[in-house]
C-alpha cells in the first residue's frame, strides 16, 4: 500500500472495521499449524495465493486497518503513517519471493493479490498467473489496445484516469491510463474472470495477510469451498471468513511461511533488483567545433522520472582542462563545445537514491565525434539473469551490463540502456519476519550483514567489494 495511493483515495466515511486486536498463536500451537500448513501444501493439486497488504508490511509498507495502519490512525485523527522507505524501493518479503519459490516448483498455480505495491511482479511472479484486483501503482494501460507498461516511478494518478505519457505503439498512440481502483471502480472483469477460474478449481486457497472485508474481492476465496476445495488463513485479525476456514494461523506471515518453507525443505531464491536506465549522447559537428550533449534518463522517456538516481558526476580523466559537472536535476544533461580532436572519455558517477544498497555505480564512455555503426541489442532476460548470478556469488551489487545500444532519429544521436544491479537480498536461517541477510555495498569497502540464529548482528569485511566488470564496459561497483 502507497501512502500516495491512500491519500490520493476519494473520501469514503465507512472503510470497515479498523484498529481491531492482533491475536498470536501460542509457540507451541502456532508450530502445529505450521507443520499442517506444510502438510496440506505438499498434498495440494491447485494451490491459489490469495494476499493482502499484511504481506507488505515487513516491506516497510504500512497496511490498512492493522493497529498502526492508515485507515486506523486516520480514524484516529493522527494523519497517514510515515514510510520507512521510498515506495518505489520497496523489496519482496519472505512470504513474496517464498511464494516464488512455489510457484517454480509448480505447487502454487495462482496468486490473487489486493495490494497495489507491485512487489510481486518485481519478486518474479509471471504476470499470466497474477491477478491484482485493485490495480497496480507501477503500471499504465492502454484503453485502446490494451498494452501494459510497467514502471520503476509511481504513477501520478489513480482511478483510471489519464496520465501524461501515451501508447507507444506507433498504430495506436492512445493517452495511457493508470490502473489503480478508486472506491467506485469496479474490479477489472479480466483480472476476476482469472482469480473466479482458479478458485472455482483450487483445492487450497491460502489467505495470506488480509482481514477479507473489501467485496467482491473477499468473497472469492469462498468459491473453491463450493467446489470442495479448503482455505488456510494467516492473519493476526481476526476476519468474517474465519469460520469458512479450514485452519486459521494467528501468526506473522513471514515467519509462517518460512517455518513452512523449512518443513518442505524448500529454499527461498534470493532477490536481485535490477533497474534500467539510458544514456543519450548527441552531437552536431562544424568543421570545427562539435557540439554535444549526454543525458542520463529513464527508459521510460526523457520526461519520465528516474527514482533511483538522485544525481550524477560527469568528469574527463584524460582533460584536465574540462571542469567536472555535478548534474543534480532530471533529465540530467550536459551539453558541452569542444574543438573537434580525439574521441574523449567521459566517466559517469551515478549517485543512487535512499533504497539503493549501492552508494553510486560508474559509467565510462568514449564520446566520439564520428558516427558509429556498432549497435545491437541484448536478450534483456539474459542480460538480467546472468547479473543476477554476477550479484550473488560476489555478494555486491552494482554491476552494470548494456542491453542496447541504438541509433535514434535525430541525426547522429544514439542511446545506450544499461541494466544496473541496485539491491540484493537473500532469505536464510531461521524463522523470523524479516529477511536474515541484506548485502550492501557502501563506499570502497563493503560489509556484509548477516543475522545469526540468536539475531545478533555478525560483520564480515570484504577487501574486494569495489571491482566488477562486464563484456561491454569496466564499471565500478560502489
Amino acid at each position: 500500500m502507497s501512502l500516495g495511493y491512500a491519500q490520493k483515495l476519494s473520501y469514503k466515511e465507512d472503510v470497515g472495521s479498523v484498529g481491531m486486536p492482533e491475536f498470536f498463536d501460542p509457540n507451541r500451537l502456532l508450530q502445529q499449524k505450521i507443520e499442517k500448513l506444510a502438510l496440506m501444501i505438499e498434498k495440494s493439486k491447485h494451490l491459489v495465493a490469495f494476499t493482502g497488504a499484511g504481506i507488505s508490511t515487513s516491506c516497510g509498507i504500512p497496511d490498512f486497518r492493522g493497529p498502526k495502519g492508515v485507515w486506523t490512525l486516520q480514524h484516529e485523527g493522527k494523519g497517514v503513517p510515515e514510510a520507512s522507505l521510498p515506495f518505489d524501493r520497496a523489496m519482496p518479503s519472505v512470504t513474496h519471493m517464498a511464494l516464488v519459490a512455489l510457484e517454480r516448483a509448480g505447487i502454487l498455480k495462482f496468486v490473487i493479490s489486493q495490494n497495489v505495491d507491485s512487489l510481486h511482479l518485481r519478486s518474479g511472479i509471471p504476470r499470466e498467473k497474477l491477478s491484482e484486483l485493485h490495480g497496480n501503482s507501477f503500471r499504465e494501460v492502454c484503453p485502446s489496445c490494451g498494452a501494459e507498461y510497467l514502471r520503476d516511478f509511481e504513477v501520478e494518478t489513480i482511478g483510471l484516469k489519464e496520465t501524461p505519457r501515451r501508447c507507444s505503439s506507433m498504430n495506436c498512440r492512445s493517452r495511457l491510463r493508470d490502473s489503480v481502483l478508486d472506491w467506485e471502480d469496479e474490479l477489472p472483469r479480466k483480472e476476476m474472470n482469472l482469480a473466479e477460474k482458479h478458485c472455482l478449481v483450487a483445492d487450497l486457497v491460502l489467505c495470506l495477510g488480509t482481514s477479507l472485508q473489501i467485496t467482491p474481492a473477499c468473497n472469492l476465496p469462498l468459491k473453491s469451498v463450493r467446489g470442495g476445495g479448503e482455505i488456510v488463513i494467516v492473519n493476526l485479525q481476526q476476519t468474517p471468513k474465519d469460520k469458512k476456514a479450514k485452519l486459521v494461523i494467528h501468526g506473522l506471515v513471514d515467519k509462517v511461511i518460512m517455518g513452512v518453507m523449512q518443513i518442505l525443505s524448500m529454499r527461498i531464491p534470493p532477490y536481485v533488483r535490477i533497474d534500467l536506465f539510458q544514456v543519450i549522447y548527441g552531437c552536431n559537428s562544424g568543421s570545427k567545433y562539435a557540439r554535444w550533449t549526454i543525458k542520463v534518463c529513464s527508459v521510460h522517456g526523457e520526461s519520465a522520472p528516474l527514482p533511483f538516481i538522485k544525481s550524477v558526476e560527469v568528469s574527463f580523466p584524460e582533460r584536465p582542462e574540462l571542469k567536472t559537472a555535478l548534474l543534480q536535476q532530471q533529465p540530467f544533461s550536459l551539453k558541452r563545445e569542444l574543438i573537434r580532436s580525439r574521441p574523449v572519455k567521459v566517466v559517469l558517477k551515478l549517485n543512487l537514491s535512499d533504497g539503493c544498497a549501492c552508494r553510486f555505480t560508474t559509467v565510462e564512455l568514449l564520446v566520439d565525434f564520428e558516427a558509429t555503426t556498432d549497435y545491437f541489442t541484448q536478450d534483456k532476460n539474459v542480460v538480467f539473469e546472468n547479473l543476477r548470478d554476477t550479484a550473488i556469488q560476489s555478494e555486491c551489487c552494482g554491476q552494470l551490463s548494456v542491453v542496447e545500444k541504438k541509433m535514434l532519429p535525430a541525426p547522429k544521436k544514439e542511446s545506450m540502456t544499461y541494466a544496473v544491479v541496485t539491491n540484493i537480498t537473500e532469505y536464510t536461517g531461521v524463522s523470523t519476519s524479516s529477511p536474515l541477510f541484506k548485502v550492501n555495498c557502501k563506499g570502497k569497502r563493503g560489509s556484509r550483514k548477516k543475522l545469526s540464529g540468536d539475531g545478533k548482528v555478525v560483520v564480515k569485511k570484504h577487501e574486494d567489494l569495489i571491482s566488477a566488470e562486464t563484456p561491454f564496459k569496466k564499471v565500478r561497483a560502489c
